[in-house]
């Protein structure tokens, strides 16, 4: 969820939860989880008379996944998960 957010600055619940192939309860509880620890920012509002939710990350979410690719090119470039503990 954190790729597709990073690589837009909002997308549609609808999106996210068919591109990760969740269900929307299985999404709400993860955006839910994700928004209280400051990482995403859920926007509701109208397209016509139907509802919409947006998700988007916040400047702290992405700095994080920023950290947490970072972390993974590391291990990718090393001898694996023995550098990364040595840290």
């Amino acid at each position: 969820m954190a790729a597709l957010l990073a690589a837009a600055s909002k997308l549609e619940f609808s999106f996210v939860r068919d591109h990760v192939e969740v269900t929307d309860s299985m999404l709400s509880k993860q955006v839910s989880t994700l928004e209280q620890a400051g990482y995403v920012r859920v926007d509701k509002g109208f397209v016509g008379k139907r509802g919409r939710t947006w998700l988007s990350l916040t400047r702290e979410g992405r700095r994080a996944f920023e950290r947490h690719l970072g972390a993974l090119q590391e291990i990718a470039q090393s001898d694996g998960v023995g550098a990364a503990l040595r840290r």
